[in-house]
């Protein structure tokens, strides 16, 4: 019985959102329109401004790469106060999940509209926004990872007679780091993507480039700019994959 009503809420909610986007069966139709469009029009691949786009792409991952460690370096002390196994104090707890949640609730390209007056055009509105927004997210992964660790090396730490940092750092991060690891290369991948959007307002980075060529109609050079997208993210996500398999 209740299997059927979870089913008949998630098709509920899938009709009722459909209607809500006038969605129909006929859209799957018209993609075979942009296919055409990308097959005509974004082939075959412009490579005349390959080192612009290359320099481009080590902008964007020099963007991610800074903003997700700062964040991280920032967020892991006090995921701490936010684990409600670990934090001192209830109010404690309360107000660093209320800063967490804050925090992730307020959009990157947000962020960046409003840094963009006082730190002008360039990276630094896209990284600032990256960082504080990451700070949210990572708060929130952090600490629920910390909930969940395993009580027996704790209990065991203590029972040795160790302080409450010792607990941490020898009950605690050890299990942590693996899951942190997987956590930080998945949010690396999405800072990734998000800064070629901020691009759109200036941040630099091939979302910038992507944004011109698609103005000026180069949609042959987009189609470079596009596969260097693809082969970065692949590349984190392999080179993620091999560090958690060392770590572990």
């Amino acid at each position: 019985m209740k299997k059927t009503v979870i089913v008949a809420v998630v098709v509920a909610l899938l009709l009722w959102s459909g209607a809500g986007v006038d969605f129909s069966a006929g859209s799957f139709g018209d993609l075979g329109n942009s296919f055409r469009f990308i097959a005509e029009h974004w082939f075959p691949i412009d490579l005349s401004d390959w080192r612009i786009a290359l320099k481009a792409m080590l902008d964007t991952l020099e963007i991610a790469v800074f903003s997700t460690l700062a964040a991280v370096l920032i967020t892991f002390p006090l995921s701490f106060l936010a684990a409600v196994n670990w934090a001192p104090y209830r109010w404690l707890y309360d107000s660093t999940r209320f800063l967490f949640n804050f925090l992730r609730s307020i959009p990157e390209l947000v962020l960046a509209l409003i840094f963009i007056p006082t730190l002008g055009l360039g990276p630094m509105p896209a990284v600032m926004a990256l960082i504080i927004h990451n700070v949210g997210v990572f708060g929130k992964l952090i600490s629920e990872t910390i909930e969940a660790m395993d009580d027996g090396p704790q209990e065991a730490m203590k029972a040795l007679g160790g302080t409450r940092l010792l607990v941490a750092v020898y009950g605690i991060i050890p299990q942590m780091v693996p899951l942190i690891l997987s956590q930080y290369f998945y949010r690396l991948e999405v800072a990734i993507r998000t800064t070629l959007i901020l691009g759109i307002v200036g941040a630099g980075g091939l979302g910038q480039l992507i944004y011109n060529d698609f103005k000026q109609f180069m949609y042959q050079k987009v189609t470079f700019e596009v596969l260097l997208i693809m082969i970065l993210v692949t590349a984190v996500d392999y080179l993620g994959a091999m560090i958690r398999k060392r770590v572990k």
